[in-house]
Parts: C-alpha cells; structure tokens; sequence
C-alpha cells in the first residue's frame, strides 16, 4: 500500500508541478503563514488531535506526514473555501498537494524552532 501511494503521490507532485498547481499553492502558503496564522495552525492542530504531527514541522527535527483526511479535520471549511477561491481549484485537487507540501512551508517558517509570535 506505502507503494502505491508514494506512486500516486509522486505523479501528482509531478502533474502539480506540470500544471503550475504546485507553484500555486506554495505561493499561497508563503502568504499564509504568517506569524499569527501558524498560531492558529497550531491551536487548530491541538483541538484537532494533530498537535504533535504539526509541532513536528516545527524546527529541525522529521516531519511526520499528514493526511488528507486529517488536513480536513484541521482546516475550517472556511479556511478551505478560501484557498479553493484564490486558486479557482477544487478542494479535491488542492487537499492532497497541500498535504504534501504543507510540512516543510511550516518547517521554512519557523527556522529557529519556534513559532514566531503574534503580531500585535
């Protein structure tokens, strides 16, 4: 089964990257996360069950993965109305390339081990 969706997960990296999609969604993260909304992340992640897989993205240590299925259970459906709005992508195609990219934009982020704090 880890073949297979290391397959579908390197064909779709690959048709992301073909289509721009991958372009698009690192785009918006680099937009997204800013020093309040990684706190959010965070406090979403930790009412979600998915606090130690996000502080894992957080700093030097391995990313542990995160599904779709847990991205929608952390994502609000507004959260993802919005990205679906400024990509003009169905959630469909944008959940999986956001599980897969999402971990290392945090990791980017937040290059001394923690997240920066709140904006006043």
């Amino acid at each position: 089964m880890s073949g297979i969706f290391n397959d579908v997960m390197g064909k779709l990296s690959d048709l992301a990257g073909a289509s721009g999609l991958s372009q698009q969604v690192h785009s918006y993260l680099s937009q997204l996360l800013t020093a309040d909304t990684l706190n959010t992340l965070v406090a979403q992640a930790e009412q979600a069950g998915l606090g130690d897989k996000v502080r894992s993205w957080i700093g030097d240590g391995h990313n542990l993965p995160i599904s779709t299925d847990e991205l929608r259970s952390l994502l609000s459906s507004q959260q993802v109305q919005a990205m679906v709005d400024k990509t003009g992508l169905p959630a469909a195609t944008i959940l999986p390339v956001l599980a897969h990219l999402l971990p290392e934009a945090v990791n980017t982020q937040t290059p001394q081990g923690t997240v920066p704090t709140k904006t006043a």
